[in-house]
């Protein structure tokens, strides 16, 4: 359990995960009162966690939890700006880019705000045909080179919001984002240099993927203009490491700087969204981060009891500690957001998959699911099969659009039905009418949550994102742990670096057994070929 101060508190809640395995869920769904309080709108987002195994009086000792931790002084200590994110002695004040921190220093909200200018005066520029390359053309297509934070969230907002009208005057935005050559040379394919922009998003400018990239995209550049001083015209960048970029060809009025108070996973709303910005324009990019901020306010002022992301955060951490669901299936009813589980994926498990606590002390709880999940109606004939008859314990989100583009079209509805649908089996299941239909039997009582948006526009993705993002906060203080540092995907980077130089030829491979063959086994191969 994360602390003795709640040691009373989840001996207590084991008690009811143990008492509410008999439960079904029918029976949960009879109760009017306990179905209200897990129904919430914010923003054009409504949020309806009825679906989960829970009742009255778990919600009661879940929200004693929360107190028991000390969850609303964490939480405003946070929106202060204190060094919350203890292994590296850093503030977390994401919620500043969108003025929803207004207790963080005036420093930082006259540096965000002036770079919000600048961001919006290039984009601006971009989009009406102002800006030039080297040969006076306007720029029609623009490659966005970045990894994790620095591309998730981007991608994921540029296919979701690119039915706005506003994305007339966008440039065509590819994004690159792998290692793996074929990803930037599908991205190349055809471009013409007088007309194409870059944006290379790394905070350090070392990361190994963005700066591979970035090195071949100027390479690609350079071999069709033969002009360094061109490079000032066509590549823009967000980093903190400016003399690494000045050395790279950067004009100094083409940089945007990040802060080290902005996680990578959080960074979509500062200049790791200009891709969004060019995207849907700068009044559209405004209401995605008021959207946002109409969160950060609600998580800030509202009673835990009706507080969204603290409700989410408190049934997940029951879903994952107490009921042992081991995975979380994310489920989007709509094309337009397939890239939805992929952000989450790294919002989430990337903050919360920790096995030591904030002291250092090594935990023996879960603290993190396996976020994954897919776009409906496709899962339905895939992995829905295992959802629904197999032997897994798994929790499931499911997020709808209200108004499709035709509210009344029948592929909308069909979305909606389906979608819908797909919770209540879950759910409820389905007993068969005789013994020899077993193999008909869907068990049903797992616990989901859905979220039915308004409408597919900026302030409610805007919402539902920053949700998210205080439901893992909630669930890091839950968990005792810090959801703002990745030490462990920095330990893969740094064994990279020997393993690559192996793979080069410098220097005999010193490694265990296993990774020794391995590097044996290719070096062999690219000898013989």
């Amino acid at each position: 359990m994360p602390s003795s101060d709640s040691a009373p508190i989840w001996d207590s809640l084991a008690a009811s995960a143990a008492r509410l395995a008999s439960t079904d869920s029918q029976e949960l769904l009879q109760d009017a009162a306990r179905n209200k309080s897990l129904r919430h709108t914010l923003a054009g987002c409504h949020f309806d966690f009825s679906r989960q195994r829970v009742d009255q009086h778990a919600l009661t000792q879940l929200l004693h939890l929360a107190d028991s931790v000390g969850l609303p002084a964490k939480r405003d200590a946070m929106f202060a700006g204190e060094k919350i994110n203890r292994s590296e002695n850093r503030e977390v004040l994401h919620a500043a880019l969108r003025q929803g921190a207004p207790m963080a220093s005036k420093t930082i909200l006259a540096e965000v705000a002036q770079t919000k200018q600048r961001l919006y005066q290039s984009v601006e520029a971009i989009r009406s045909g102002e800006w030039r390359g080297y040969t006076g053309k306007p720029i029609k297509d623009v490659i966005h080179i970045g990894i994790g934070g620095s591309h998730l969230g981007p991608e994921l907002l540029v296919n979701a919001l690119a039915h706005l009208p506003s994305t007339c005057n966008a440039p065509r935005i590819y994004f690159v984002a792998n290692v793996d050559a074929a990803d930037i040379n599908r991205a190349l394919n055809g471009l013409n240099p007088e007309t194409t922009l870059f944006i290379v998003v790394s905070k350090s400018f070392s990361t190994i993927e963005p700066r591979v990239n970035a090195n071949t995209a100027r390479s690609w550049f350079l071999e069709r203009t033969g002009d360094l001083n061109a490079i000032g015209q066509h590549f823009l960048g967000v980093t903190t490491n400016l003399q690494a970029a000045s050395e790279f060809g950067f004009a100094e009025k083409n940089l945007f700087p990040l802060w080290d108070w902005v996680g990578g996973r959080y960074s979509l709303w500062s200049a790791v969204g200009l891709p969004i910005m060019l995207q849907i324009g700068c009044e559209a990019f405004d209401n995605l981060l008021e959207g946002a901020r109409v969160a950060d306010e609600h998580f800030a002022r509202t009673p835990m009891d009706q507080n969204i992301p603290v409700i989410a955060a408190l049934l997940a951490t029951w879903n994952t500690s107490h009921l042992g669901c081991n995975s979380l299936a994310v489920l989007s009813y709509d094309q337009r957001l397939a890239l939805l589980p992929d952000y989450l994926q790294q919002l989430e498990m990337e903050s919360n998959g920790k096995s030591v606590d904030v002291d250092g002390n090594p935990i023996d709880y879960r603290t993190m699911q396996v976020l994954w999940g897919g776009c409906g109606t496709n899962g339905q004939h895939a992995y829905h099969q295992l959802l629904h008859q197999g032997t897994s314990t798994y929790a499931a989100d499911f997020i709808l659009i209200g108004q499709g583009a035709a509210a009344r079209s029948e592929h909308h509805q069909w979305l909606l039905a389906n979608g819908i649908a797909q919770g209540q089996a879950m759910t409820l299941g389905h007993e068969p009418a005789t013994l020899d239909e077993q193999h008909r039997r869907v068990p049903g009582n797992h616990p989901s949550t859905t979220v039915i948006m308004e409408s597919l526009a900026p302030e409610q993705i805007g919402c539902l994102l920053a949700i998210y993002e205080h439901k893992v906060f909630c669930q890091g203080v839950l968990w005792n742990i810090n959801s703002f540092d990745q030490w462990g995907v920095e330990l893969g980077k740094h064994l990279a670096l020997s393993i690559y130089g192996q793979l080069s030829g410098d220097g005999a491979s010193s490694q265990d057994p296993a990774t020794r063959h391995l590097i044996d086994h290719c070096l062999q191969l690219n000898r013989t070929n």
